[in-house]
C-alpha cells in the first residue's frame, strides 16, 4: 500500500494493516468508475512470437495523481524480446492517440506482423481498424473476460509487464504533477530496456537483447545472399 511505504519513509514504524484500516475507516479510497466492456470478433489467432518485431502486444494501465486526478499509461511491448516499445502516459489516451503512437513507431522501428490487444474501445475504435488495414497489420483480439484472474491470461507477457510497471513503480511512487509522472515511469522504462537482466533472455536486458537477434538476422542473411 501507497501510504503505509511513505510512512516508512518517513520513519514511522507502523503495522501496513493499521494503516489500510484506517484509510477505509477514513473514507480516503477514490472511486474508480467501471468502463463498459465492448465486444468484437477475433481477427486470426498469432502464433507464439519467434523473431522480434513478429507480435506486439498492448494494454492499458489506470493510476491517479495525489490529488486524486486519473490517468493512464499505454504499454506497448514486443512479445519475443519483452522490450518496452511504448509507454505513453497521460489523462485521455483514445483510439486516435495510440494511432499516433504506432505511427511513430513506424518511423523509427517498423511495425509488426501482428498486434494482440484486449476489447477495449481504443483498440475496437474504427480509426484502428483503418489503421490495421492500412498497414496491414493483423490485429488479435483476445477472448472477452480472458483475464487473470477469471480466466487463463492471453495477453501473459503484457499482463506481467503491466504488473512489474505497477509494483515497482506505480505503487510506490506519489505523483504530484502529470508530468513527473510521465519523467518517473519513463525513467523507469529505460532502466527495464536498457539495465536490468532478464532471466528469460540469458541475463541481458531487453533493448540489448533485441539488438543482438536483429543483428544476427541480417547476418544470417547477408550469408544467404552472398
Amino acid at each position: 500500500m501507497r501510504l503505509h511505504v511513505l510512512l516508512r519513509r518517513e520513519g514511522w514504524k507502523v503495522n501496513r494493516k493499521r494503516v489500510y484500516r484506517l484509510y477505509r475507516e477514513e473514507g480516503l479510497k477514490l472511486r474508480v468508475k467501471k468502463r463498459k466492456r465492448m465486444t468484437s470478433s477475433l481477427r486470426g489467432r498469432p502464433e507464439p512470437a519467434t523473431a522480434v518485431d513478429q507480435l506486439w502486444t498492448m494494454n492499458f494501465v489506470s493510476d491517479a495523481l495525489s490529488c486524486g486526478r486519473r490517468f493512464r499509461a499505454l504499454t506497448l511491448i514486443d512479445a519475443h524480446s519483452r522490450e518496452c516499445l511504448a509507454l505513453e502516459v497521460d489523462t485521455s489516451l483514445s483510439g486516435h492517440r495510440v494511432v499516433r503512437v504506432l505511427e511513430q513507431l513506424k518511423e523509427w522501428r517498423g511495425l509488426p506482423q501482428v498486434i494482440q490487444v484486449d476489447n477495449g474501445s481504443e483498440f475496437t475504435s474504427r480509426v484502428m481498424d483503418e489503421w490495421a488495414y492500412r498497414n496491414k497489420v493483423k490485429l488479435h483480439f483476445i477472448e472477452p473476460g480472458k483475464h487473470p484472474p477469471r480466466g487463463y491470461p492471453q495477453n501473459g507477457h503484457i499482463e506481467s509487464f503491466d504488473g512489474k510497471l505497477r509494483d515497482e513503480c506505480l505503487d510506490v511512487e506519489w505523483f504530484t504533477r502529470l508530468q513527473e509522472a510521465k519523467n518517473v515511469i519513463e525513467a523507469w522504462s529505460e532502466d527495464l530496456n536498457l539495465v536490468r537482466p532478464h532471466s528469460a533472455l540469458g541475463q541481458l536486458p531487453p533493448a540489448v537483447w533485441a539488438q543482438i537477434e536483429t543483428q544476427k538476422k541480417q547476418e544470417t542473411l547477408h550469408l544467404q545472399l552472398t
